[in-house]
């Protein structure tokens, strides 16, 4: 009988391999069909009139020449008169029309009045800032009296702006009623069973009424979690209307509200004894992540030190609002961290690899992962080779190091899978879960097959609909664990209660099968056996249907990860453009179902964090609060030629294996900030004060600091 457990090293034919994604040829060709592509017989398009103000209160609306004009189906207000309007590009008005040009006019022809009140769009200096809320602080030991006997004492300013999701294909949905009770929901979104919820209590109808349809969604990060206002309307204007109605996002409201993450600037003060051993911390930071200002970031991070103050203060600013984006305030304090720390070993002289070494038992449980991974690391990008002391470099072009460590979670979601297997021998699962391009499909696919014995051609996977089990929304790295975790166990079920009717049959006990390479055999007399398709075709006409639940009997998953990055980077100290020579990961994840699949998560990460730390940044306007670069020509995100050479190494072993499947989509876009800061710190020997290191920014920095 099959055990609630992971097979073992020897015991896998599947689990662990390198296998392509079972989503590339259809996305390769054009044929997977996304929200976007979703056009049906009769459909209107919807579009919204928007706020230009970051703070004003709506006077007066008039929709009656939009009413009026030929083609235009629906027109709904969305905010009133009277609704104080606190972020620029905020919804006003709805209008679904026959095509998108006449939604266009409609909206234009709408007139809106609004009193125009204060607004705050800044808050990279605290000291400007006008709604900053009460500062939170935390302190162990006694940091003053340890600070004041520090040796060496080393300060400095860091910070990241805010940054879009940017998601290619953007927020919407395409709705449509097939009765009055009943409505069909194609979402771009990451909570494929959790929409139904959201949009059945607006709507004034059950959640099992509404069904969610997403195969195939082009990038979420963090930001498509919910309905949103404009999925509940979409779905109200074609109940108004009686006809399916498109309503995607324009490219300048998914850049400014769609979803930001916040920003975060610190202040800190490091003490050290004379050998490297940091004694002491102080530490203020501040951001926004809109009206509802910003949580504070784990500060210091990784570390923790037995004298230690930490101080944030939320501010509020009319910039939008804030959504989890990839590792939820885990860069801001990343960023803040490695950078102080680095800087204490440059005020040290000494190599930061060294000083992290030093102070690596800061760490807590994780302190000889972070030693193997450093290690592994500083030899994939040759440092004890290219390492120098900052500013040693010469000439306009100059080479630098830099290192940082990261932690999360990655613990699974509540997932429940359904597995059917048929008399034919084809195995088929249903999830209510989602593939945000991850490998979602393959992972579940693999672990189906695995757990059965046989091919993944055999196998099918359903996922995307909301009719399917429920399954957790994607976010938080938690994904990968929840449908592997809810697919074994399901895939297990089946495969004991096909053993109990074969079991007779072969004329052994049910616990001394098993199914391994095409064929249920007896574990103790391998005479005894049947191929796959022999032994499911026992099952007579009538396929055999077992369920599963994550969480659920047996250890399949765990949380708590850790990885480091170091990056080779080359400053132009003329032009002020930083180069990515080279990026290094090292990652764990416990046991890993896809090394292929994995690899690329940690690559496509390193390439967001080379976008975040070099170029991606919301430039809003201090008199209008407008975002100035709300598209894709301004808000400029890292091209092939941008990204330098990536090496991926993935931590293997019986020491991960045995604590089962942990999320790995989030962890390592944390540390690229970090490390490429500190790697130009090295390279220029002057801190970098703020991400992204745009050339006029890496210019003032290296102004202010005396370097020519």
């Amino acid at each position: 009988m099959a055990e609630y457990t992971w097979p073992g090293p020897k015991d896998r034919n599947i689990i662990g391999t390198r296998v392509n994604r079972l989503d590339g040829p259809a996305k390769t060709t054009g044929t997977a069909k996304y929200a976007y592509d979703v056009n049906l017989p009769n459909m209107l398009h919807a579009k919204i009139l928007r706020c230009p103000h970051a703070h004003a209160k709506i006077a007066k609306i008039n929709v009656s020449k939009a009413e009026a004009m030929e083609g235009v189906k629906a027109v709904r207000i969305l905010n009133d008169v009277g609704t104080e309007i606190k972020w620029s590009l905020d919804e006003v008005v709805a209008v679904a029309a026959v095509t998108e040009e006449i939604a266009k006019d409609a909206i234009r022809a709408i007139e809106v009045d609004y009193e125009l009140l204060p607004h705050s769009v800044n808050e990279k200096h605290l000291s400007v800032a006008s709604n900053s809320q009460p500062a939170e602080e935390e302190t162990t030991g006694d940091p003053d009296t340890a600070m004041s006997s520090a040796k060496v004492r080393s300060t400095g300013s860091y910070g990241l702006t805010q940054i879009a999701h940017c998601c290619l294909e953007p927020h919407g949905q395409v709705s449509e009623w097939s009765d009055s009770e009943n409505v069909n929901v194609w979402a771009s979104t990451q909570a494929v069973s959790r929409i139904p919820a959201e949009i059945g209590d607006k709507a004034g109808i059950p959640a099992s009424n509404v069904h969610v349809d997403t195969q195939y969604m082009g990038g979420g990060f963090g930001s498509k979690f919910s309905a949103d206002r404009w999925g509940v309307e979409c779905v109200e204007l074609s109940r108004d209307t009686g006809q399916p109605v498109k309503l995607m996002l324009e490219r300048d409201a998914e850049v400014a509200v769609a979803g930001a993450r916040p920003s975060a600037y610190g202040e800190v003060e490091v003490g050290c004894d004379v050998d490297g051993n940091v004694i002491a911390w102080s530490s203020k930071s501040w951001g926004s992540g809109g009206p509802s200002g910003t949580n504070s970031p784990p500060i210091p991070y990784v570390f923790a030190f037995e004298n230690q103050r930490h101080q944030h203060t939320s501010v509020a600013t009319n910039t939008g609002p804030a959504r989890a984006w990839r590792a939820p305030r885990h860069p801001q304090g990343c960023l803040i961290t490695m950078s102080a720390l680095n800087d204490a070993a440059g005020e040290l002289g000494m190599d930061p690899l060294e000083f992290f070494f030093k102070n690596i038992s800061r760490t807590g449980a994780r302190a000889n992962l972070y030693k193997e991974e450093l290690k592994k690391a500083a030899e994939m990008i040759s440092w004890k080779e290219k390492w120098h002391k900052r500013g040693e470099g010469r000439g306009p072009l100059r080479q630098g190091l830099g290192l940082a460590l990261h932690t999360w979670g990655g613990r699974a979601h509540g997932s429940n899978a359904a597995v059917v297997v048929y008399p034919d021998g084809l195995v088929e699962v249903k999830l209510g879960s989602q593939d945000l391009g991850t490998g979602t499909r393959t992972i579940i696919a693999m672990t189906l097959a695995e757990t059965f014995g046989i091919r993944i051609e055999q196998v099918k996977v359903n996922i995307g609909n909301s009719d399917f089990p429920q399954s957790g929304p994607s976010g938080g790295s938690t994904t990968v664990g929840g449908v592997t975790g809810s697919t074994r166990r399901a895939g297990i079920n089946a495969l004991n209660m096909l053993f109990e009717k074969i079991a007779p049959e072969l004329g052994v006990a049910v616990d001394d099968l098993e199914a391994v390479n095409q064929v249920v055999r007896s574990k103790s007399n391998s005479l005894k056996s049947l191929p796959w398709t022999q032994a499911t075709a026992m099952l007579g006409v009538i396929p055999l249907t077992a369920t599963g639940s994550n969480p659920g009997p047996g250890k399949l998953n765990d949380s708590g990860v850790g990885g480091v990055q170091m990056a080779d980077v080359s400053v132009d100290i003329e032009t002020g453009v930083v180069k990515v020579n080279k990026m290094v990961a090292v990652q764990d994840c416990g046991l890993i179902i896809n090394m292929k699949t994995a690899e690329s998560q940690v690559l496509g990460a390193l390439i967001m964090g080379i976008t975040y730390a070099l170029t991606e940044e919301r430039v809003f306007d201090d008199t209008t609060g407008r975002m100035l670069n709300a598209n894709m020509e301004f808000y400029k995100l890292a091209g092939i030629g941008d990204i330098g050479q990536l090496e991926v190494h993935m931590m293997t072993g019986p020491e991960h294996d045995e604590r089962g499947v942990i999320g790995l989509g989030e962890p390592p876009v944390i540390s690229p900030g970090a490390a490429i800061a500190t790697a130009v710190a090295n390279a220029t020997g002057v801190s970098m004060p703020e991400l992204p290191l745009t050339p006029d920014r890496v210019l003032a920095a290296l102004k202010k600091g005396g370097v020519s």
